[in-house]
């Protein structure tokens, strides 16, 4: 018999499979991650990544048609809508961040450990080269550049990404900021956790009285405008950061004419340029200073022109605070005494759990384990404020 069938084994077809599906998943999230990519080229390196995953799944599927292993529908492999959600709504950062611990996972588990199949190993062992690469891209772009080419060439970053790196070290002032989506969920955790815990307290020193409808609803609108101010100025002091990072920017222009603009020429030959090209558009941008500056803050720390809206995040933090806030004083609305007490605590518990699994769209962690969490958070807090209401009865 041939080496294609003879040492075959069951460890080696469960592997190919394990491993076919790995790269279909993988493929379809940096699809789904380059369609949020506003900067055409990485987006293009994403879709590439993602190219070469579909490569990895045809080259297992000839090992397994093979082996005759079944291949299954590709089409049978499919995100879990939390997962299609988390790609779609997630820093991108941290996306990138979860995809490099991914790819690491691949290289440690799935394609490393032998499986008894020579040929069966050798795949896998090429393929682990490929993903190797796309960890140090991944890990690249992360940090702000646009990553080598996915094919692997090559061992460590390029000349230019290196001098680039170390230009940028000095330059460690960069800031950015959130997105008011996840801050409106925050705020939504912060209301709900805090005016649990006033009801708790005050439904354990009076009974589940009246007195806890005026406290929660005093509770709930002092979180609301605490989340509401706060949010404003924290976006305008991102505001205020963004403008004083241009004027830094602007003096780095001055004061270091030729650093900044090797930097602009590194940048512009990650992108592709060869570097007497990129040298002499970077030499023609440093004529114009205001031109000059757009470009290096695009480039350097993501400024569009497009300033964050402080009444915007405002809205989003004080009304999601005010949300949560309200739903563990709704119950009293309608009823008092320990079975409004017991309402309470089971609508506040399970809108822990929901508020946990929604952070879970930015954290990337498991939507149930984050929901579950929450809610042991939520037991805590209310069960502890209960009992100190319960010592000072009123």
């Amino acid at each position: 018999m041939s080496e294609s069938t003879s040492a075959s084994t069951p460890e080696a077809r469960q592997r190919l499979l394990d491993a076919w599906r790995g790269e279909i998943e993988a493929g379809a999230v940096y699809e789904l991650i380059a369609q949020r990519e506003h900067d055409a080229m990485r987006a293009q390196i994403l879709r590439k990544m993602s190219a070469a995953e579909a490569g990895h799944r045809e080259r297992l599927e000839q090992r397994m048609r093979e082996l005759g292993v079944e291949v299954p529908d590709p089409a049978s492999v499919r995100l879990s809508p939390w997962t299609r959600w988390q790609a779609r709504v997630a820093p991108i950062s941290r996306l990138l961040a979860a995809r490099e611990a991914a790819e690491e996972e691949e290289i440690g588990d799935r394609y490393k450990r032998p499986t008894g199949d020579g040929a069966t190993d050798r795949l896998l062992h090429e393929i682990r080269d490929d993903e190797r690469a796309h960890s140090r891209t991944v890990k690249t772009m992360r940090r702000g550049g646009d990553g080598a080419a996915p094919d692997g060439a090559g061992e460590g970053p390029s000349p230019a990404q290196a001098r680039l790196e170390r230009i940028l070290g000095r330059e460690r002032w960069h800031k950015s900021g959130a997105s008011w989506l996840s801050g409106a969920i925050y705020g939504a955790n912060d209301g709900l956790a805090a005016v649990f815990g006033i009801v708790s307290g005050v439904s354990g020193a009076t009974g589940g009285s009246s007195f806890v409808l005026t406290a929660g609803l005093a509770g709930a609108v002092a979180s609301a405008l605490s989340m509401g101010t706060g949010a404003f100025l924290a976006e305008r002091s991102q505001v205020e950061v963004a403008a004083a990072n241009l004027e830094r920017e602007r003096q780095e222009i001055a004061e270091h004419p030729e650093e900044e603009k090797e930097e602009l020429s590194l940048f512009y030959q990650l992108k592709g340029l060869s570097e007497r090209d990129a040298d002499d558009l970077a030499d023609k941008l440093s004529r114009d200073p205001d031109a000059m500056l757009k470009v290096l803050a695009a480039e350097e720390f993501g400024a569009t022109g497009t300033a964050g809206d402080p009444l915007q995040a405002a809205m989003a933090g004080g009304l999601s605070t005010a949300a949560g806030a309200i739903i563990p004083v709704i119950p009293f609305f309608f009823v008092t005494g320990a079975i409004a007490v017991v309402i309470a605590a089971v609508v506040s518990l399970i809108a822990h759990f929901l508020v946990g699994a929604a952070k879970s769209l930015f954290t990337l962690r498991s939507w149930w384990a984050s929901g579950l969490e929450m809610t042991v958070a939520g037991v805590i807090v209310g069960g502890a404020t209960y009992l100190v209401g319960l010592t000072f009865p009123t």
